[in-house]
């Protein structure tokens, strides 16, 4: 089981207190030092842009009771500038970059292009990058870049059509960054049909918009004929992360570069069991065979190793579990619902040691990449940092050796 690292990296507000931008990046660098001293594999950082707190302030807040910001992280690139010369062997991922802000993909292409460049300069140029990729969670982000409904046709079906949009960003990305000669003609066109809506009914109310099916949808990035440089970047460090689990943008991402998927806790397991049957299909042959670490899952680690016995430490790790999701969902909703609190807590491991190692041996295949999350609705460094601790020092041990 490879063990990663996830880092929320959320300024939100915990017990009436709302650090500093500068308090979460001192804490974030701390942490990940922790993490390379310690051997997780690699670190993964939430994606944002934008400030929710600004956005409040129009009549249709998406987070009308958030009081923060969903996340510090806007740029994996620059991050990874900054903490590969501040570590020794961890490895960097987005969870997930938004695809269609900040210029689009032939921007991102560039930009991915030289940091590659630059990063095989440095010492650290044998450590990877795993680049997630995705919508994005917010559309009034997204709609700052065009990528908005067009017309009624296209409001109505906007939810199956990110995907579309995604599979369109995700080509334009990739034959770029390969290499190739490309304009927005030479793209897949898009084609909305029956099989993107999920019932009939969402099919019916948006069929008498279009005169005749399929639909063919306009492309959302216009261009004439271009090369990005620099032309010459190693891909080797690269690893692109698909953060949707829409079959039909996994397989057509993986007709021009081997592209892993990312996964949350939530999943249900019958959809990651379909997804690693599909990816050992479809995944890019230049990637080699499916494995399953290829998909890594993240879940919220809570662990007690306190003073007491087990039933001590399980009821403090169980109340430190509760508390976060409490915090999430007040954020989220701006009330505790109950229900949503258990369920929440039902996809964390929280216990003492040997609990936590028995329930991500339960959980988990031997051969999964587990992205372990310990920031979740916490800015106490330090409590961040022990459990960080005793995760590596006690559980890994239990699951190296299979005992529980």
């Amino acid at each position: 089981m490879q063990l990663d690292i996830f880092f929320g990296f959320s300024q939100v507000e915990v017990d009436g207190h709302l650090p500093s931008e500068s308090a979460m990046f001192d804490h974030l660098v701390s942490q990940v030092r922790l993490a390379d001293g310690l051997g997780f594999h690699t670190a993964w950082f939430g994606s944002a842009h934008y400030s929710l707190a600004e956005q409040q302030r129009r009549p249709d807040p998406v987070l009308p009771h958030f009081r923060g910001e969903m996340c510090l992280n806007t740029d994996i690139l620059q991050l990874a500038h900054l903490l590969f010369p501040l570590t020794e062997r961890i490895h960097l991922g987005s969870a997930v970059h938004n695809l269609f802000c900040n210029g689009g993909p032939v921007a991102l292409a560039e930009a991915v292009a030289t940091f590659l460049t630059l990063h095989a300069h440095r010492p650290s140029r044998h450590r990877r990058v795993y680049l997630g990729l995705g919508t994005g969670r917010f559309d009034f982000v997204n709609a700052t870049w065009g990528v908005a409904p067009r017309s009624d046709l296209e409001a109505a079906a906007w939810g199956p059509l990110r995907g579309l949009i995604l599979a369109e960003g995700l080509e334009i990305f990739l034959r770029l960054l390969r290499g190739e000669a490309l304009a927005s003609a030479d793209v897949s066109p898009k084609r909305l049909t029956r099989s993107h809506f999920r019932s009939d009914a969402d099919f019916e109310a948006v069929r008498p918009l279009a005169g005749r099916w399929p639909v063919e949808i306009p492309p959302f990035w216009t261009f004439d004929r271009l090369r990005i440089v620099p032309a010459e970047a190693s891909l080797d460090p690269l690893r692109v992360v698909l953060g949707t689990h829409d079959p039909q943008v996994q397989l057509a991402a993986n007709r021009f570069h081997p592209c892993r998927v990312f996964n949350l806790s939530v999943t249900r397991p019958e959809v990651i069991e379909a997804t690693h049957a599909r990816m050992a299909e479809c995944f890019h042959p230049e990637g080699g065979a499916w494995r399953r670490g290829y998909m890594p899952r993240t879940v919220m680690v809570f662990v007690d190793d306190g003073p007491g016995g087990p039933t001590d430490r399980r009821a403090r790790a169980e109340a430190r579990a509760r508390k976060a999701m409490e915090v999430y969902w007040r954020a989220m909703e701006g009330t505790v619902d109950q229900e949503k609190v258990a369920r929440g807590i039902d996809n964390t491991v929280h216990g003492d040691p040997a609990l936590v190692a028995e329930k991500m041996r339960a959980r988990f295949h031997p051969d999964d990449t587990v992205m372990c999350w310990f920031d979740f609705a916490d800015h106490d460094t330090d409590r961040v940092e022990k459990g960080m601790r005793v995760f590596w020092e006690q559980v890994r041990p239990r699951l190296d050796e299979g005992a529980v």
